[in-house]
């Protein structure tokens, strides 16, 4: 999978390229655009500068000076390519985790199953141990009233059954 993630990476920076070239297409076009993407630069660049200034230990109530407008312009476009491959990289990953959840659920719910027959089984030789033991209390009574004889007889008395039974099948 790990191979697969890393192409598919390396198809969305391809990717985004051509979508910042249209960025840029666009902001030379579009004034109201061109504006847009300027001030969302300088806030990002204000920002950014700030973080910097206090990870740094510089001080921060100092004036920032904005960017030109290509470099405003070259950052803006910058920045929604980054987004752009950032966004379609957690809808990758959001798919995976999903997909990847679904597949434990069915082996769950087939582990469950299994589990269930298992049960089942352990059920039904219960209940066969239980009427062994049931018919085998029965035949020692008989054999305690008849004594030891009664046991010999008894044997007798299967067989022919058994017999019987093989002559009508």
């Amino acid at each position: 999978m790990l191979p697969l993630l890393k192409l598919g990476t390396l198809a969305l920076k391809t990717l985004s390229k051509p979508v910042a070239g249209k960025l840029k297409q666009q902001a030379s076009i579009h004034p109201r655009f061109r504006q847009f993407i300027i001030d969302i630069a300088q806030k990002n660049h204000q920002i950014t500068t700030k973080m910097q200034r206090r990870i740094y230990g510089h001080a921060t109530d100092v004036e920032i000076r904005p960017l030109n407008e290509e470099k405003a312009v070259q950052a803006a476009v910058d920045l929604f390519g980054e987004v752009f491959v950032f966004s379609v990289a957690v809808l990758a990953l959001i798919f995976e985790v999903q997909r990847s959840a679904r597949s434990e659920a069915r082996k769950e719910e087939v582990r469950k199953q299994e589990l269930e027959a298992v049960r089942q089984k352990n059920d039904g030789l219960a209940e066969e141990i239980e009427l062994l033991k049931h018919r085998l209390e029965e035949l020692e009574q008989m054999a305690r009233g008849r004594g030891l004889t009664g046991i010999l007889n008894l044997k007798n008395i299967i067989n022919k059954e058994n017999g019987k039974a093989e002559k009508t099948a």
